[in-house]
């Protein structure tokens, strides 16, 4: 079985879920995603932030293929070019950090260590770019939205919590933890990144 990494790009997009194609949870503002949802162009609304950051910082994710079939997926970029990121009251971001956006191993791929082997690809990358560590915003409760990843499996694979919310906790892993990671932690990875996903909910918090 072949694995291959890829750093998303224009040209892979299209490999990438319709459903994550077309989600603009992260990448605009609540006001403005709700409006390229309504309008029906979310998909270029996503192409055209992808191609800004490209521009800009780079590529903001990497792709996994088995067998050049797509794999699972992982979107990460500073805070500055998350407008999401302002709305939730945990924010912003640290500085010396990079925000993990939107993660996931695809049905059939799970529990193959494809979640473990893409994280540790960002936090090499992030590192080489500069930065300390990774931060997520996650989410506590019954209704979790579906481009926010849940509080508990976040802590489960090393995070630590750096601002408590009854709702939306920010946590932080260090690039130091994530390059060391174990075995023993995989399995949690997998249940992080596998998770069934929704449609996101465009709403503000």
């Amino acid at each position: 079985m072949g694995r291959r990494i890829a750093p998303l790009t224009l040209d892979n997009l299209a490999d990438l879920p319709t459903t994550c194609r077309s989600c603009v949870f992260w990448e605009l503002d609540p006001v403005s995603a709700k409006a390229a949802v309504e309008s029906g162009r979310p998909e270029l609304e996503k192409e055209g932030w992808i191609s800004a950051v490209l521009l800009e910082w780079g590529s903001c994710g990497r792709v996994v293929y088995v067998d050049e079939v797509p794999a699972g997926y992982v979107l990460y970029a500073p805070a500055a070019y998350v407008p999401r990121s302002q709305a939730f009251p945990t924010s912003p971001v640290s500085p010396d950090a990079v925000q993990l956006m939107v993660s996931r191993v695809l049905p059939g791929y799970q529990r193959q260590g494809l979640g473990r082997v893409l994280v540790q690809t960002v936090v090499k990358d992030v590192v080489g770019r500069g930065f300390k560590a990774i931060e997520a915003f996650g989410a506590v409760g019954r209704e979790i939205p579906s481009c926010v990843l849940p509080a508990e499996h976040l802590l489960a694979v090393g995070f630590k919590t750096v601002r408590p919310h009854h709702r939306y906790p920010r946590l932080r892993m260090e690039a130091r933890t994530a390059l060391s990671w174990k075995g023993d932690v995989e399995t949690a990875l997998e249940r992080l990144l596998g998770g069934a996903r929704k449609e996101p909910a465009l709403r503000p918090f």
